[in-house]
């Protein structure tokens, strides 16, 4: 059966899953980029982006961090995206040829369901992906999301308004948390408001490396 997965999301020691005043020069705010430390250097996100690729040259760090975030893409069949993940822009959508975040050949290679409040047309991008706009709200996306999905399951992307409104409506099956030691202060909080144990979730998993605690979540 098909589920909606939050994989690989990090968050500060004091909840933060982005810092404040995001822009198009800090999309994930200010200090918010010391929260990825831990998966900047795998192996999994050098092969993503690109980096070390070539003869001889450092493929990337392996072990438990790498090791999650290898798991968060398997079985993965579509993603949900809140827009600020897709673009920097709010309100009606600029003429500025923005394609999102990750270049012609973005990292999703499955239909990615971005919410909105502006209609547009769907974006089709290199490597198989396809960036769809859902006005109609969460649940709207995610029955889109699933029925692409085609049996596997569907990932949440972010950020950090969009996981909490999936997760208050009791709508996630899991969350991998990766916290990271890191303070940030301000930002957006990821779970200040939240019952998690109410909305039935319960710890099944988690480790612990030098760059990351790892949680795993399941209702």
């Amino acid at each position: 059966m098909s589920k909606l997965r939050v994989n690989a999301f990090s968050i500060s020691i004091d909840g933060y899953g982005a810092g404040p005043d995001q822009s198009l020069e800090n999309p994930l705010g200010v200090g918010g980029m010391a929260l990825h430390r831990w998966v900047l250097d795998t192996r999994t996100f050098r092969r993503m982006h690109g980096d070390g690729a070539g003869p001889g040259a450092d493929e990337g760090r392996r072990g438990v961090d790498d090791d999650l975030a290898v798991r968060s893409f398997e079985n993965v069949g579509a993603w949900i995206l809140g827009r600020n993940m897709f673009a920097p822009s709010r309100g009606p959508w600029p003429d500025d040829g923005w394609k999102g975040w990750w270049g012609e050949n973005p990292v999703y290679h499955v239909p990615v369901f971005v919410l909105t409040h502006h209609a547009r047309p769907p974006l089709e991008m290199q490597g198989g992906t396809t960036f769809h706009f859902v006005t109609e709200g969460i649940h709207a996306a995610l029955d889109r999301a699933k029925e692409a999905a085609g049996g596997k399951d569907v990932r949440l992307g972010g950020g950090v308004a969009t996981v909490r409104e999936y997760l208050a409506a009791g709508l996630v099956d899991e969350v991998h948390l990766a916290i990271s030691p890191v303070l940030l202060g301000r930002g957006e909080h990821l779970l200040a408001g939240l019952d998690t144990a109410a909305l039935g979730y319960r710890c099944t998993e988690h480790v612990a490396t030098e760059r990351a605690m790892h949680v795993v979540l399941t209702r």
